[in-house]
């Protein structure tokens, strides 16, 4: 294992790797990207390889002998959380709460090849209220730091991910851009029912779709939509006064005032486009 200067993950790390099947492990989240506060989680992918399951009985075994409580110790099976998230386990060691989550290397390796190829998905799943690009997979090995690789697999499928490719910048943008102005409309239609549940999810597709579309336009990866307008408007390519204009939608759909809120969100979309050169 290298060098990791935080003291939680010198504690967690070797013993996670003592774990039958795991074939990996790496930091990531805001701690992997810099971006962390004292407060933030740590959130550990335990990847997985193709010859040797993974052994999720000896994983609760150590999570037990690591966790502050380890009556409330919880592991899930591989598939437990879902065909995106795959499982793992919420945790808390030394009083900081510690996310495990599973992938599996070959899983992975086959969504970062159809990404380089230009060929995506988006799933339903829970925590994901825009859902789950497959490209987030690919993002996640782009921007993780490994902290145990003995094989090489980690560093492998991180090569993959450098530069950001063309084809994957194109696909986003043909997934997403169209729905922006598709999710305003239908919003809008919504207006004379005054269905604010639905003009809502409307509007959150709509800032969410501008998301996926800048962090594209960026060549970056969008791993979460949590945080994901607030990171965008540090981009190079952007809109002007991103924050403080969605800001201005939200606060006018807590008062009802629709007619503000699709005007508002067609001005971002058009600036979008203009961005886009669409």
């Amino acid at each position: 294992m290298p060098n990791v200067p935080d003291p939680l993950l010198a504690r967690i790390v070797p013993r996670l790797a003592e774990v039958p099947g795991i074939a990996g492990i790496v930091l990531g989240g805001s701690r992997a990207r810099g971006t962390a506060t004292a407060a933030s989680d740590y959130d550990i992918g335990l990847y997985y390889g193709p010859h040797e399951p993974l052994d999720t009985a000896r994983l609760l075994e150590i999570a037990k002998e690591l966790v502050d409580d380890p009556a409330a110790a919880a592991i899930t099976p591989v598939g437990g959380w879902g065909p995106r998230i795959v499982g793992g386990g919420w945790l808390k060691v030394g009083g900081r709460k510690v996310d495990l989550l599973y992938r599996g290397v070959e899983p992975v390796r086959a969504v970062i090849s159809a990404c380089r190829a230009g060929q995506i998905s988006m799933d339903y799943q829970p925590g994901h209220p825009h859902g789950f690009c497959s490209a987030i997979w690919m993002g996640e090995v782009a921007l993780c730091v490994p902290l145990h690789d003995p094989n090489g697999a980690i560093a492998e499928l991180k090569a993959a991910t450098t530069p950001y490719p063309d084809a994957l910048r194109d696909a986003l943008l043909k997934m997403f851009l169209w729905e922006i102005l598709f999710s305003i409309e239908n919003g809008e239609i919504a207006v004379a029912r005054g269905e604010q549940t639905h003009i809502a999810g409307c509007t959150y597709r709509a800032l969410c779709c501008i998301g996926q579309v800048l962090f594209a336009l960026n060549r970056r990866y969008l791993i979460n939509e949590k945080g994901a307008l607030a990171e965008a408007a540090s981009f190079p390519r952007n809109v002007s006064l991103l924050p403080e204009r969605t800001d201005r939608i939200w606060a006018a759909l807590g008062r009802r005032e629709f007619a503000a809120v699709f005007s508002d969100l067609r001005a971002l979309e058009a600036d979008v486009l203009a961005l886009t050169g669409a």
